[in-house]
């Protein structure tokens, strides 16, 4: 990607990994996922991350993965972004010298995550990784989990420094967090949970990596497209969608004791939109069948609008 291109907006879907019966990765069903993608009008995809367990893969299944993916959305025109995150950040970096090449739209990163890293180690990380590829274009990944949380300030500071910092996958917040993104943060991209795409966007966010694009990336889209035609509905829309996650998605974690990967994972399955199931790759539990039938039921009953007829 130039770094004078525009910065991404809208909805995007993660590439999920199909797991087959043995704990491998089904290269051919993650072809049809990415057609599936394409013909949902998604802005663009991403890989490697919570998702799409980028914490579980060997790095040849890395390869293999950002090669493929690289690969289709060249051939189609569909923007991509890569997710180079490793706990150890030299590895992050040498993924990040592999990946580049492959030209992505955006590499998204993570800090070091086994130790939490100081705001002068961050700026250190993020030097190297930029110096690593100076003609990528680099979004910060700092979800609610991450060991070291970065303030909108420290965001600030980072890129003031890096011109190639152009985005930032954050949880969002309450509208005092909103009005400091506003004022310190005009010119970033800043992606937020997509239940709550609505309202974050409204706010100042520009899009969302979207969970709720796991479960029907169709139905995420027409969602964006009725934020910018009627936002009154659309963040009507989102209260149900809070609902339904609040009351069918986030109890499935507490009583099968389930990380977030592998809702989402739950989620595309229970949507039927591509051959997937809700397995993750080893050690990582996942939602039973049982419950991901129940929760398309329940999805299909309360977000009908998410849903084609033919799902």
């Amino acid at each position: 990607m130039s770094l004078e291109a525009k910065p991404p907006e809208g909805i995007w879907g993660a590439v999920l990994l199909p797991v087959g019966r043995r704990g491998e990765i089904e290269w051919s069903a993650l072809d049809e996922q990415l057609s599936a993608l394409l013909e949902s009008g998604i802005q663009g995809v991403y890989t490697n991350g919570t998702a799409g367990e980028f914490h579980s893969q060997t790095e040849d299944e890395f390869d293999r993965l950002t090669q493929r993916v690289a690969e289709f959305c060249h051939t189609v025109a569909l923007p991509f972004q890569i997710g180079v995150s490793h706990s150890n950040g030299r590895v992050a970096r040498e993924r990040l010298a592999r990946v580049a090449p492959l030209r992505p739209d955006a590499v998204q990163i993570t800090l070091p995550d086994w130790w939490a890293p100081s705001y002068e180690e961050a700026e250190v990380f993020f030097a190297g990784m930029a110096a690593t590829a100076p003609d990528t274009s680099l979004i910060v990944y700092n979800p609610p989990h991450a060991k070291r949380r970065l303030s909108l300030d420290e965001i600030a500071r980072l890129k003031a420094g890096l011109p190639m910092l152009i985005g930032a996958k954050l949880p969002g917040g309450d509208e005092v967090w909103y009005e400091e993104l506003r004022r310190k943060l005009p010119d970033l991209a800043v992606f937020i949970p997509g239940h709550f795409m609505a309202s974050g966007c409204l706010a100042g966010g520009r899009g969302s990596y979207s969970n709720v694009a796991c479960l029907s990336p169709a139905g995420a889209v027409r969602w964006w497209h009725q934020l910018r035609e009627d936002p009154a509905a659309a963040l009507d829309f989102e209260a149900r969608v809070v609902g339904f996650m609040n009351e069918h998605v986030l109890p499935l974690a507490v009583e099968y004791c389930l990380s977030n990967a592998a809702l989402d994972k739950a989620m595309a399955a229970a949507g039927r939109w591509c051959p997937i199931g809700p397995e993750l790759l080893w050690p990582y539990s996942s939602a039973p069948g049982e419950a991901v039938i129940e929760l398309g039921t329940a999805a299909r009953r309360q977000l009908p609008e998410l849903f084609s007829t033919s799902q």
